[in-house]
């Protein structure tokens, strides 16, 4: 089951979501300005005619549930926890045996800070609201799992789905995926194709080895990893790299008072980037880059944030010289932290190489699509949509350069 922003197309399925569910995808997500609302609801949002007649049984209880709330939008959370009770209530035996009930899943309200679980306390009231008198009934879900149980799984098994370029751009509830173990250096990595979930191998796996994925950024320090880890999934992180804090002196590498300036200032440039002020991001940005320049180097985690967010905005303002120039220096951190295979390493190669290829760099851009396809071919597998767009790049510079 996944379940889109608000803002955008709402999609969801009830499904364990391995590579083999890609004939009973339905509807799509998506983003756009193109996008059409709901006639009714005014909140969700589709990207074509057969797309909204697709989703129409699952959105049509859910958008009485959003007229009721209006001008109000609820959580991601409480709307995915809605789907799941709907989903719940009408769910056959049959059903409940081809799919890893959630009931299997740990809610960890023994573990939970008084202050976490008054959040879930408030957030079953919006519920309540949200649902309705007429769908108040809650007594034939199955034993043990009451709303606050059910939000309290939710949020602890729960996935952030990611666009092509990782962005994340909604949230699901894969219950088979979500029995994997964690690893800050994982064996696998899940991908993403809409809101299909693969999971695949990155490194050749022993026999009876554990298949891990990794439940956080690992652009972060151990410290911030275990407490996220911590605080979300309530267990504390032994793997090696946490234990033996790898990289964590080139993470917090220069001078402290300045990165921590920097660490400071990322919430407020952040919020610029979510409200698209991209003329006010670029000249923040700079000015801590050129700043903090003989202090601070690049591989530091909070100046390669910098790089991100200046690179973005100097993209949206089609100042594309200077959005390379901030592309090729995160390539080296990027691979310095994401090491070979890794699908963020790709993806900031294919962006990075998308710009040399514009700006005529025709055998940069050949350098660099030829390792994110590399790279690609292992994390997102030769079908996959990303995949053929690196290898459609890489065919289009070498008949370029051909013909130079």
């Amino acid at each position: 089951m996944v379940i889109r922003h608000p803002e955008d197309v709402v999609s969801l399925r009830n499904t364990q979501s391995t590579e083999a569910d890609v004939n009973s995808v339905s509807f799509i997500l998506n983003r756009g300005e193109s996008l059409s609302r709901c006639s009714q609801c005014k909140t969700a949002r589709y990207c074509s005619v057969q797309c909204q007649k697709q989703a129409w049984p699952d959105h049509k209880r859910e958008c009485k549930c959003f007229k009721r709330l209006q001008p109000r939008i609820p959580t991601d959370s409480v709307r995915l926890l809605t789907r799941i009770i709907f989903k719940l209530l009408a769910q056959s035996e049959s059903d409940q045996e081809d799919l890893y009930s959630i009931a299997e899943h740990q809610s960890h309200l023994a573990d939970m800070s008084e202050e976490k679980k008054e959040g879930l306390r408030q957030l079953c009231t919006t519920l309540q609201l949200y649902l309705g008198e007429e769908n108040h009934d809650l007594s034939p879900l199955p034993p043990g799992l009451d709303p606050i149980s059910l939000l309290a799984r939710v949020t602890c098994n729960c996935f952030s789905i990611s666009d092509g370029e990782l962005q994340d751009v909604g949230v699901g509830l894969y219950p088979s995926m979500s029995l994997l173990n964690h690893d800050c250096q994982p064996n696998c990595v899940m991908i993403f194709e809409g809101k299909r979930l693969t999971l695949r191998a990155v490194r050749l796996i022993r026999p009876c080895e554990e298949l891990t994925i990794s439940y956080t950024d690992i652009l972060a320090t151990s410290k911030e990893r275990r407490s996220h880890l911590q605080e979300q999934y309530h267990f504390l992180c032994q793997c090696t790299r946490c234990t033996t804090e790898d990289k964590d002196c080139d993470m917090l590498a220069g001078e402290k008072t300045a990165w921590r300036s920097l660490r400071d200032a990322i919430p407020h440039l952040e919020q610029l980037q979510s409200e698209q002020r991209w003329e006010e991001l670029l000249k923040e940005s700079q000015a801590l880059l050129h700043r903090y320049t003989d202090v601070v180097p690049d591989r530091n985690i909070y100046v390669l944030r910098l790089l991100d967010l200046a690179m973005d905005a100097c993209i949206s303002l089609d100042d594309y010289e200077t959005a390379l120039e901030y592309g090729n220096r995160a390539l080296e951190p990027y691979k310095l932290y994401y090491s070979d295979p890794h699908p963020s390493r790709a993806v900031e190669l294919l962006r990075v190489g998308k710009l040399q290829h514009f700006l005529g760099r025709l055998e940069e851009a050949r350098g660099s699509f030829t390792q994110a396809y590399d790279i690609m071919k292992v994390t997102h597998g030769t079908d996959h949509v990303l995949t053929n767009e690196v290898r459609r790049k890489l065919s289009e510079c070498q008949a370029e350069l051909g013909q130079v």
